[in-house]
């Protein structure tokens, strides 16, 4: 039998997710009879301690009996319990400084950290995330955008509706202008931010149609990075080598920032692959774009417009394109930037439920079946107090050698 306890959120500001709702939880329990479940109490969660107990889960306020610790965020240091598994985003693997103390501490402690976002296939492909909801409520609050700096539409915050099928009615009330979006990436943020142009009707249009013309009806089109990337020898390009070598690409971006009101970046940023746009692209004449939905939230990073993250209490801002300053989205000259980097935190409930599900179908099997596809080795970043091989590049980081 293995223990295993939902563990309480406790950074902030608060995070309502959760790896399983309780009706998901029933469904693991009844696959998995070997796995027990416990459930921390907590004031946060987009499920109440109620809603457990009535699916038959034991929520307490001790669950230093359980084996496997499963939450979202980064746990506070003074929270960590020594001797566990836990698994969670620890925002450690990129060398993050904000959490080198955070990981330091784990190996003192003789934590095993699985982290969520190193729970991949043989290929390295992700299997599970939040990214569709990050794309699905990207999107949403660009378009929110709009109706408030052009006093067209309004449309309330995603956090305000209990749920995906109501943001989606939301939609449902509202007319955009005809405006021209390009969307960027190819993965579960870019496909979470297609459903919402697909669910307004936005005409999705090819690449050679979209820059060539103008449409009386707004359109979409959606591109890859060879569509806004090019070898710098003009030779015929490849993803496979834009993400290996990335530094044999330029930006071919300048044609789409031409001919486009709207951007929505949903794309994955390598180190060391060409920036969308400079400072001086934006003060370019025919740049065009109006507003960045910036769902990748790249800081200082790809797309120069971005100079910081915003937050859902506040998610605009605006850039001035003279000055490469903060202004005033509202202000005419602005562009207004959407740059949340929390997103799937406004749709609380929908992000559990399709996280717990890969969860369930993903990971939860590994335990029971000697991890037979290496998911969990894949994962485990930390064992008895020292890095794994897969993740000893962080020494350096851990020892402080990097800085």
């Amino acid at each position: 039998m293995i223990k295993f306890a939902l563990i309480k959120e406790r950074k902030t500001p608060p995070d309502r997710r959760v790896v399983f709702s309780p009706q998901m939880l029933k469904k693991v329990v009844s696959q998995f009879p070997e796995a027990s479940f416990k459930v921390e109490s907590s004031d946060v969660r987009i499920f109440s301690d109620d809603e457990y107990r009535e699916a038959g889960f034991e929520v307490s306020e001790d669950i230093s009996d359980c084996d496997v610790l499963l939450g979202v965020k980064e746990v506070p240091i003074p929270n960590l319990i020594p001797d566990k598994k836990y698994f969670f985003f620890s925002h450690t693997i990129k060398k993050q400084p904000y959490n080198r103390d955070l990981l330091r501490e784990i190996l003192k402690r003789n934590i095993e950290l699985y982290d969520h976002e190193v729970i991949t296939n043989k290929n390295k492909a992700r299997l599970i995330g939040f990214g569709r909801y990050a794309g699905l409520v990207g999107a949403y609050n660009g378009i929110r955008a709009i109706g408030i700096k052009e006093n067209s539409f309004e449309l309330p915050k995603a956090e305000t509706l209990p749920d995906l099928k109501s943001m989606l009615a939301e939609l449902d009330k509202i007319k955009l202008p005809a405006y021209k979006f390009v969307l960027t990436g190819s993965g579960k943020v870019a496909h979470g931010a297609k459903e919402i142009l697909d669910h307004l009707n936005i005409k999705k249009v090819e690449i050679e149609q979209y820059l060539a013309n103008e449409f009386n009806e707004p359109v979409y089109c959606h591109i890859d990075v060879l569509d806004y990337a090019r070898r710098k020898d003009e030779a015929t390009g490849s993803r496979k080598e834009f993400y290996k070598v990335p530094e044999n690409y330029e930006s071919d971006f300048m044609k789409f920032a031409k001919t486009s009101d709207v951007f929505i970046a949903g794309h994955f940023y390598g180190q060391g692959a060409p920036v969308f746009y400079t400072k001086e692209d934006i003060q370019h004449k025919d740049f065009r774009i109006k507003y960045v939905g910036d769902i990748s939230c790249d800081i200082a990073g790809p797309v120069a417009s971005t100079i910081r993250p915003s937050t859902i209490a506040e998610p605009f801002y605006g850039y001035d394109p003279e000055t490469g300053g903060e202004t005033d989205f509202r202000d005419p000259k602005a562009i207004t930037i959407m740059a949340v980097d929390n997103l799937p935190c406004e749709l609380p409930k929908d992000a559990s439920e399709g996280f717990g599900e890969m969860f369930l179908k993903n990971v939860i099997p590994a335990f029971f079946n000697n991890d037979k596809d290496g998911v969990l080795g894949r994962a485990k970043m930390t064992e008895n107090g020292r890095l794994t091989p897969l993740y000893s590049y962080l020494q350096d980081f851990v020892n402080g050698e990097d800085i």
